[in-house]
């Protein structure tokens, strides 16, 4: 796999970026992935500071990519920010359960156990250098 952990974060991290859309259309990105919007100037704030580090997110994922002495600890931050997102909606969200949301929730599934598989790779081959 450590062969192919490039090619993970740099995908991850392109589909984790598009969340930059929240930052420039927060009732819109809202209304896709929740089908639900909020209201009023500190939810425009929030929500768009939400894009914001979700794509930031996604770039640490890319530089990652192209950097081997970041990837754990990118790999790190970026699956326990995924799995905080999970735990959230499924601890308090599970009305928004739309078929966005639900399809958000597998994809970042998906990614966490990619990375955790990423990370044992890394641990190898670093053990047996």
């Amino acid at each position: 796999m450590t062969a192919h952990v490039r090619w993970i974060m740099l995908v991850a991290g392109l589909l984790t970026f598009t969340m930059v859309y929240a930052a420039f259309a927060p009732q819109a990105a809202l209304q896709k992935t929740f089908g639900a919007t909020l209201e009023g100037p500190l939810a425009e704030i929030i929500v768009r500071n939400w894009g914001a580090l979700i794509a930031l997110i996604g770039v640490m994922l890319i530089y990652g990519a192209y950097r081997p002495a970041v990837r754990a600890l990118v790999l790190v931050i970026a699956g326990l920010s995924k799995i905080v997102f999970i735990a959230l909606v499924l601890a308090f969200g599970r009305e928004h359960l739309t078929q966005p949301l639900v399809v958000s929730i597998a994809v970042d599934a998906v990614m966490v156990v990619l990375f955790i598989g990423c990370l044992v790779s890394l641990r190898r081959e670093q053990s047996r250098a």
